[in-house]
C-alpha cells in the first residue's frame, strides 16, 4: 500500500506541474475519501499546495467539526463557505417543490461551482473525491462531486481507501464513521445503496457475490449510470450527404 500511496502522490504532483497550477483545491466533507485525498495532496504538494473548502448546506455540524479536525491534523489551510442561504434562494427562485433527490444533487452542484470559482481565482486544480466503488456504480452527482479536473481516488475501492487512511494518519473517528454524502439528515451511503461497501468491493474486485439481490441492484446501478462515465454525446452529421 505504501508504494501505491507514493505513486499517487507523485501523480498528483505531476498533474499540477503539467497544468502550470499552484496546487489543488478540494471539498472537505469530514468523510474518509476527502480526508485521504487531502493527506495525499499534503504529502505531494506541501501545505501551501492545497486548499480545503468546508461547504455546509443545512448540514450536520458534526461533519464540519470532523473536516476541521482533519485540516488541523494535516496543518492545511481551509476556507468555510456556508451555502445554506444560497441553496434556499435558488429553491425559492425556481418556485416549485423539489424532491429530496433533486435537492441533494443541487447541493452537490453548488459545491462544485464554489470549488471552481475559488480554484480559478487561486490557480488551483479541482480534485474530485469519488472512489472506484462509487464511480463504477454511479453513486455520485453528475456535474456535482464528479465535476473536477482530477480524480485521484477513482481507481481505489472503499476498502483500499480505508487502508490508505490508516497509513496516512487520518483520525480514527473519520475512518470508522458511517460513510455519508452529508446532503440529507440521517443519510448513509450503504443505506442508499441497499448493500454494504464490503459486498460491493468484493464483487467489483473478483466478480463474486453471494447475495443475488445485491448483485442485481449493483448491475442495474452500473448500467443506469453508464451515461455519467461517458463523454457528452455529440451529433455529427454525415459529411457524404447534402
Amino acid at each position: 500500500m505504501r508504494d501505491i500511496i507514493i505513486q499517487c502522490q507523485n501523480w498528483l504532483s505531476d498533474q499540477v506541474i503539467k497544468a502550470g497550477a499552484s496546487g489543488i483545491i478540494l471539498g472537505l466533507s469530514g468523510g474518509i475519501d476527502s480526508s485521504v485525498l487531502a493527506a495525499l495532496a499534503r504529502n505531494a504538494l506541501g501545505p501551501e499546495g492545497i486548499l480545503g473548502v468546508i461547504m455546509p448546506c443545512h448540514s450536520n455540524p458534526n461533519d464540519e467539526a470532523d473536516a476541521k479536525l482533519l485540516a488541523e491534523t494535516l496543518d492545511v489551510s481551509f476556507k468555510r463557505v456556508d451555502l445554506s442561504a444560497t441553496f434556499d434562494e435558488i429553491c425559492s427562485t425556481i418556485g416549485v417543490e423539489l424532491s429530496p433527490l433533486v435537492q441533494s444533487n443541487m447541493k452537490a452542484r453548488l459545491r462544485m461551482v464554489t470549488l471552481y470559482a475559488l480554484g480559478q481565482q487561486n490557480h488551483l486544480l479541482v480534485c474530485g473525491t469519488s472512489n472506484r466503488s462509487e464511480y463504477e456504480t454511479g453513486y455520485f452527482t453528475k456535474y456535482g462531486d464528479s465535476g473536477s479536473d482530477l480524480m485521484p481516488l477513482a481507481s481505489f475501492l472503499k476498502r483500499d481507501i480505508r487502508a490508505m487512511a490508516k497509513s496516512l494518519g487520518v483520525p480514527e473517528k473519520i475512518i470508522t464513521k458511517a460513510p455519508s454524502a452529508g446532503l440529507v439528515d440521517g443519510q448513509t451511503d450503504e443505506g442508499d445503496m441497499g448493500f454494504t461497501y464490503d459486498v460491493l468491493d468484493e464483487y467489483l474486485a473478483s466478480g463474486r457475490i453471494n447475495n443475488p439481490s445485491a448483485k442485481q441492484r449493483i448491475d442495474v446501478m452500473r448500467r443506469r449510470s453508464e451515461h455519467k462515465r461517458k463523454p457528452i454525446p455529440i451529433f455529427r452529421p454525415n459529411s457524404n450527404q447534402e
